[in-house]
Order: structure tokens, then sequence, then C-alpha cells
């Protein structure tokens, strides 16, 4: 965008930066440089707090769901320019800082798919071909609900009935609704007594509990269950590659190949696999995850579940294909692995849109637009 950018990348390589840290690091650079603005992927309060006292623009972007620091009171400040991806957390949050918090889907970078694709060996093409592939984490080894002690025999009952509610159920995240049916009741109470993140983050105090609960705890363990099922359910008919440093253990037909490289091997996957698998967690209730635009993005078909942003963006059918229940899903799994020219065009149709309006280019640009219409 012919904008001159000064990267600070300390917590890259170091998550245990401190927020003084970080107010530091800002600091030194404002006394250096003269900003049009500061950006971030996802929500720093200590950067949005020293953008408010030297009155710089301070903009973000959430890739995550949920993200515990939006619930920080620097969330309010007049600096802010908050754009987030998923509408359902837009939502959530904007009462906080109305005109200044916006909803913005992911994207994704056509052209280095298309450069790292076209220069790659006939031998790494044939290297990642799948019929069936998904890249990501099962989520075990980063599941908090399995790390809370001690809840009682009644709470983790209910929480199970819960999840295979939940998992019944596609476009619609229930979770919240039915922990806040029980805002008094001992379920909540036996969370609150077990759950030390609840009481030991520095944003404690503005957590809404059964958020917390139903999207970081609750919704990430029904991800590991929902991952595992779908997974072992298609193994059983299906070749399935998975790329995952996960233990796969428990899916002894699915072949672990292991972590893939993302700007090399990705999107060599996401384009040589017949049919690409996204599952999206329950945490992200509306919107898109990165997957879905990285893969589209590559050329590669897509096999998603249904989100209610999707048809906003794409057309379900044309563009892409959603499965609504693990029945559904197997039945379009085995349809398109047999039907190579309608999966193809598809998968055309699909890298054509994201190309033409789905790249950072637009959505960057629509930022900035956005930016200095409100400053």
């Amino acid at each position: 965008m012919e904008l001159e950018v000064v990267e600070e990348n300390s917590q890259v390589t170091n998550k245990k930066v401190s927020p003084s840290e970080t107010v530091a690091a800002v600091s030194e650079l404002f006394k250096k440089h003269s900003f049009l603005f500061v950006f971030t992927i996802n929500f720093f309060p200590a950067v949005s707090d020293i953008c408010q006292i030297y009155q710089i623009p301070y903009v973000c972007w959430t890739v995550d769901c949920p993200v515990m620091e939006l619930f920080s009171p620097a969330l309010a400040n007049d600096c802010n320019r908050v754009f987030m991806f998923d509408k359902a957390q837009y939502e959530y949050f904007r009462h906080v800082n109305p005109e200044r918090i916006f909803h913005l889907p992911l994207a994704t970078n056509v052209s280095r798919w298309d450069q790292v694709i076209s220069q790659a060996s006939s031998g790494d093409l044939d290297r990642f071909t799948s019929d069936i592939s998904f890249i990501g984490s099962l989520y075990e080894e980063k599941d908090p609900y399995e790390k809370i002690q001690d809840l009682s025999e009644y709470t983790k009952g209910y929480v199970e009935g819960m999840i295979e509610a939940q998992l019944q159920v596609y476009g619609y995240n229930m979770l919240e609704d039915l922990l806040k049916e029980h805002s008094l009741s001992p379920i909540m109470q036996d969370f609150m007594e077990h759950v030390p993140d609840l009481t030991r983050s520095p944003y404690a105090p503005y957590f809404s509990p059964s958020y917390i609960m139903a999207h970081h705890f609750i919704g990430m363990h029904a991800a590991v269950i929902e991952r595992h099922r779908l997974l072992s359910m298609l193994s059983e008919n299906h070749a399935v590659d998975l790329y995952t440093f996960s233990d796969t253990s428990r899916l002894p037909k699915v072949h672990n190949r292991g972590g893939a490289k993302t700007l090399t091997e990705m999107p060599l996957i996401f384009h040589q696999s017949r049919i690409n698998l996204n599952m999206t967690i329950r945490p992200i209730q509306t919107g898109l995850s990165l997957r879905v635009f990285d893969i589209l993005g590559c050329g590669g078909f897509l096999l998603t579940n249904y989100q209610q942003e999707l048809g906003d963006l794409y057309e379900i059918g044309k563009d892409v294909e959603i499965f609504t229940s693990k029945e559904e899903l197997a039945e379009k799994a085995a349809y398109y692995l047999t039907h190579d020219e309608e999966r193809q065009k598809i998968a055309r149709n699909g890298y054509e849109k994201t190309r033409a309006l789905h790249t950072y280019e637009t959505r960057i640009s629509q930022m900035i637009r956005i930016i200095f219409k409100t400053i």
C-alpha cells in the first residue's frame, strides 16, 4: 500500500513478554518515528493504552475466538479501531466502543500461493497428493477443559449433554445460552470454584463467566470430540491424510503425516488434495476461519461445516461445499471423490472468487478506508 512499515517482533519469539515490556518497546518506537497508526493481530490492551496516551490510532484485527484480552477496559479507548473476523464476536463486544469496532472477515495471499504452486517440482506435487486431507490440531494438547479437576459428576454430565446437543447443530452455537440458564446454579458455581483461569487472569473482573466457560473451555473440548469423530468416520471408507503434531493414537486408520510448513508445504497440500476438509472450532460462532480462505486461495476443493457467514462471501454448491451433519459429510465425501469434473469446477470457482474478492490487498484497503474515515 506504499506505506513504510516498522515492525516490533519481540512477542513472536517470546510469548512471556510482559505488558510493561510491551509499553516500553512501543514507546521507544514512538520516540524514533511518526506513525499513521499501529497495527497488531488480535487485541493487545497494553498497546492500546500506550497509543491512547500518545493519541496514535491503534488498529487490530482478530483472527481467534475467543480473545480474552477483549474483556479489558482498554477496548473502550478512543484510539482503537478494532476489526473482528467473527460477526458474533463483533456483536458481543461492539457496545463497548460502538463507533470504533467493526466486522471484517479474514482473507488470504493468493499471489503468494500461486507462486509456490507454480514453482513446485512434480515430485513435491505427487508427495502431497491426497484423497482427503486436513491440516490442523486435534486440540487434545490445548484442551483447557481436561485440565479442570474435581468437577462434580452432575456438572460433567451436564457438559457432556451440552456437547452432544451442540454437535448435532451447525450454524448456531447454543453453549453459552445453555449455561446462562444456569448462571446461578450449582453448575456455574462448580465452574467458578474449580477453574483457576477465571480468577487468575488480569481481565477476570470483566469476564462473563458463561462466555468464558462456553467458548474457552467447553467449546474447545467439543472441538476435540468432533475432530476425532469425523476423521475416524471418514477413515473407515477413505484414505485420510492428517497433517498435525497432535497425538493420533486414537485414529489408527488416519495417516498422520506430521506437521506442514505453512509457507511452502501447506499450499501444495491444499492444491493437491481432492477434498480439503475444514472443521471450524465451535468458539468461532459465525465467521470463517483462515483455513477456508487459504484452501480456496490455493485452488483447492473445500468441504466445510456450515457457518452463518459462509453464504455472505461464497455461493454454496458453486464455490464451496458444506456439510450440516456427520451423515452429510460422509455422503458428500464419497460423492465428490467419484465426481472429479464437478469437484474441479467448484474448486476453480472458489479460487476465482477468492482471488477477486478475498485477498489481503482487498481487506487492508477496506480497513484503511475505515481508519481514515473515523480519525
